[in-house]
């Protein structure tokens, strides 16, 4: 009988896939998936995408990104080349407005260009918009004015599929027990699932022993005591 040759498991770099066909579905995310995806209709043509950490908003604005030719930028970055960025692209995205000192007069600037319909913005946050601590009563009317589009923590559903795709990208062969073991114990989130399939196939290759839950338990108590 011919016996089945042994894969071989290379250590090589993973590149996060944040693009469309990446982003996966489900009750969490589907009611924001489909703001972002009517764009076109936004009150006042701007958006602010929120969600806990690790919850997949810097994806979701990435596909945002990808579809509409823009650029993106950091909030604490934002300076007055931001307004031509908007000009030239007739769309842009702000990360991350509740973390750090923001340039709120152009922020407040670049939601007006959106009102008067000279582009589309949209910011993300991980908090709500009536706990945005902005010091220009303006725009903190603008950002209340906006639609918002929330992201909940993965639902299990989404955070088994994203652990089976993230071990199809490292071409590792898992069994739905051992996703099913995982996703009962890790922390509910996008950058843990990221960091857990990371350690077991860091684990797999240094023990050279195909995944296990014995292994995966090993993985999430590395990851656990790496946090304490």
């Amino acid at each position: 009988m011919t016996s089945t040759p042994r894969q071989l498991t290379l250590d090589l770099a993973h590149r996060s896939a944040l693009d469309r066909e990446d982003f996966l579905i489900s009750d969490s995310n589907a009611a924001a998936v489909e703001l972002i995806d009517a764009a076109e209709s936004w009150p006042h043509r701007a958006l602010l995408l929120t969600g806990p950490q690790g919850s997949g908003k810097s994806h979701l604005a990435n596909v945002f990104r990808l579809t509409h030719g823009s650029d993106l930028v950091e909030a604490a970055a934002l300076g007055e080349e931001a307004i031509g960025l908007l000009e030239a692209a007739g769309a842009l995205v702000v990360e991350n407005i509740d973390r750090g000192s923001v340039d709120e007069r152009v922020l407040f600037h670049l939601l007006n260009m959106a009102r008067q319909g000279r582009g589309l913005v949209l910011m993300t946050s991980r908090v709500a918009p009536g706990q945005l601590a902005f010091a220009l009563p303006d725009l903190r009317s603008r950002v209340r004015a906006c639609p918002v589009a929330q992201i909940e923590a993965p639902d299990d559903f989404l955070l088994q599929a994203v652990l089976v795709k993230l071990f199809a990208d490292r071409q590792l062969a898992v069994e739905p027990a051992i996703v099913s073991f995982l996703a009962m114990r890790m922390e509910r989130s996008m950058q843990a699932a990221n960091a857990v399939v990371e350690e077991i196939d860091r684990l797999a290759l240094a023990m050279r022993r195909k995944v296990s839950k014995q292994l995966a338990q090993a993985a999430l108590d590395r990851i656990t005591n790496n946090n304490v």
